[in-house]
């Protein structure tokens, strides 16, 4: 399904509906970063097995982007969408009741799991009812998602800290994906079709494309960057620099506010100048200012933690319509559940444990220039692309 079957008025409400789903759906992954140094010190953890937390929930989120295939053949995408905002309410619920380290990262790994069925059923929908000349602004609203959850995770945590403890903040925030989910389900427009099923032979065709690797390899070097690096920004920011914990979630929610004034543009910079070279600014930028965030003194790190993030926002919607133009139209959720799977797995769940081990052993600053310097390196994969206009 191709073509757009909904008003204009219902392709504004559906991208609502579809952000803030999104948002909490991203608020659920990244939630634990700024509550490590609480939940580190009431569990006493360190900092490997406090990344450790990001690597269950990446597991889970490939299983999700796995099976979120054989979901959607068999439920529509709306009922997909609702499913996974449901389930993700329900395992946080879970999570907040667990009394033990296993039973946390149990919950953890079962909410991965609806959190990563989303995105496909997310991106195919707006794809098949938004015109593809409108595919790049409509990626860049449901784009605002992470970009809100950035900055609001700190300062929601923070705040609710004050009133609950750390299992209470997560239990809020499984109720409001709960709640959306159930609206979602009963009044939500688009998405009533379903997706292909993944097969071996359509599994085979896609990572027979050498575009899908480079895909995977990009992607995986752009959520390390943004999602990665975040989820240990706080306790780099305590343990390493010796910020206040307070202080620290302050700084690296309001880092993330400048970027709401760049997300609405990205979109119409990708349909402008073309994804390619989007990305290659993007990676650029973002490579040399995670270099110079691991080297600068103080003063002027924390500069840099507010320019750090500015560009990568324009990556995502650009990547995305790669990844909708490298395989017919019937196939977008595979390339998009498949290259998301593997780079999740990478940039979301190895990089805090790398990031964790790095600061175990007092050499946090080195880290960053590392996964700068790997940015920077793999640039030049994207003008081997070739993509279908």
């Amino acid at each position: 399904m191709t073509g757009v079957t909904i008003s204009r008025k219902s392709q504004i409400s559906l991208l609502g509906i579809l952000t803030a789903i999104f948002f909490v759906n991203f608020l659920a992954r990244i939630a634990m970063a700024p509550l490590l140094p609480v939940i580190e010190n009431d569990l006493g953890l360190d900092h490997a097995g406090a990344g450790g937390f990001f690597m269950m929930m990446a597991t889970g989120y490939a299983a999700g982007l796995f099976v979120s295939g054989y979901l959607s053949s068999r439920l529509t995408f709306r009922q997909t969408i609702a499913l996974s905002a449901i389930a993700i309410g329900c395992a946080f619920f879970l999570v907040a009741a667990s009394r033990s380290l296993w039973a946390i990262r149990i919950g953890l790994f079962l909410a991965g799991i609806p959190a990563g069925i989303y995105l496909p059923s997310g991106i195919t929908t707006i794809t098949a009812s938004v015109s593809p000349a409108n595919w790049g602004k409509a990626i860049a609203i449901h784009e605002l998602a992470p970009s809100l959850a950035y900055m609001a995770a700190p300062l929601i945590v923070e705040g609710l800290l004050v009133f609950f403890p750390w299992q209470g903040v997560l239990a809020l925030i499984g109720g409001l994906s709960l709640v959306l989910g159930l609206s979602f389900f009963r009044l939500g427009q688009g998405g009533d079709f379903r997706g292909e099923a993944p097969t071996l032979g359509n599994i085979l065709l896609l990572i027979g494309k050498p575009a899908f690797w480079i895909m995977v390899v990009l992607f995986s070097l752009a959520i390390a960057f943004s999602m990665g690096l975040y989820s240990m920004m706080t306790l780099y920011l305590v343990s390493e620099r010796g910020i206040d914990r307070g202080l620290a979630n302050t700084l690296v929610g309001l880092s993330r506010l400048p970027v709401l004034a760049i997300a609405p543009l990205s979109g119409w910079v990708a349909d402008r100048f073309g994804p390619k070279p989007t990305m290659t600014v993007a990676l650029v930028f973002s490579g040399f200012t995670t270099i110079l965030l691991g080297i600068l003194p103080d003063r002027w790190m924390l500069l840099m933690l507010f320019i750090q993030p500015l560009m990568m926002i324009c990556f995502f919607p650009a990547g995305f319509m790669i990844l909708s133009r490298i395989v017919p139209a019937g196939s977008r959720n595979l390339s998009v559940s498949l290259t998301i799977l593997i780079s999740y797995l990478i940039g979301g769940g190895l990089i805090p444990i790398v990031l964790g081990v790095f600061g175990d052993a007092g050499a946090f600053d080195l880290a960053f220039v590392i996964v700068g310097t790997i940015i920077l390196l793999n640039v030049f994969l994207i003008s081997s692309l070739k993509i279908r206009e």
